[in-house]
């Protein structure tokens, strides 16, 4: 652990960690692991390991497959349209919310990520786009101080976070143009409504991605 990490008892590190595997994609859809590896992977004991494991099954980012095995759950048709009928509900409207406590700092920081979101696609770099990817949105819906709706926005994104990766890794970064340009340009307009339509679809655009990938049979 770094010196930050040790203020954090155990078994927080230990869910953050395993949570961030799942969120961008370091457990593929349907991939079995065992506990004992995942002891390996995190460093952690058992006791804060099987903790994590508890919390993220209840989240519905687990699930137990017997034989002392956990997997990320496939993605499906029907998961897919309830993930999309969600996030296009919550994700424009803590844009739109956002747009009240919209500052020029804020801006900036966002441009800085957008660069770094390009920069990896164009290095094929997926574990960077999702990471930096993650940081656009969560920056931009941190700034609505709406705690309900980001806490349901984060929980969606455990859900499709795995899926997402892989249909990154097919890609090869090239394919999942996003509407951040848009965004950005709506927030310097403080266009809170031409904001959320970015929102919508970027979020759009990836579903999309998935569905084909689903439809190819590639999960």
């Amino acid at each position: 652990m770094d010196a930050e990490s040790r203020k954090i008892p155990t078994h927080e590190v230990t869910y953050s960690r395993l949570r961030d595997m799942i969120l961008f994609g370091a457990l593929a859809p349907g991939q079995p692991v065992t506990i004992q590896g995942l002891i390996g992977e995190l460093d952690a004991g058992m006791t804060p390991v099987r903790e994590a494991i508890r919390r993220l099954a209840a989240e519905g980012a687990l699930m137990p497959q017997g034989n002392r095995r956990v997997s990320v759950p496939q993605m499906t048709e029907s998961v897919l349209d309830q993930l999309g009928w969600a996030r296009f509900a919550i994700e424009p409207q803590l844009a739109r919310l956002a747009m009240r406590a919209m500052q020029p700092a804020l801006i900036r920081q966002l441009r800085l990520l957008d660069d770094r979101i390009n920069t990896a696609i164009s290095e094929g770099d997926i574990a960077a786009y999702l990471r930096f990817n993650h940081a656009f949105h969560f920056a931009l819906y941190e700034a609505a101080d709406a705690p309900v709706l980001l806490d349901i926005a984060q929980s969606l994104w455990l859900r499709a976070g795995p899926s997402l990766r892989l249909v990154m890794g097919r890609l090869g970064g090239a394919g999942l143009p996003d509407q951040h340009v848009e965004a950005l340009a709506a927030m310097e307009a403080g266009n809170a409504e031409a904001l959320a339509a970015a929102i919508a679809q970027d979020i759009g655009q990836g579903m999309d991605q998935v569905r084909l990938a689903l439809a190819e049979g590639a999960f």
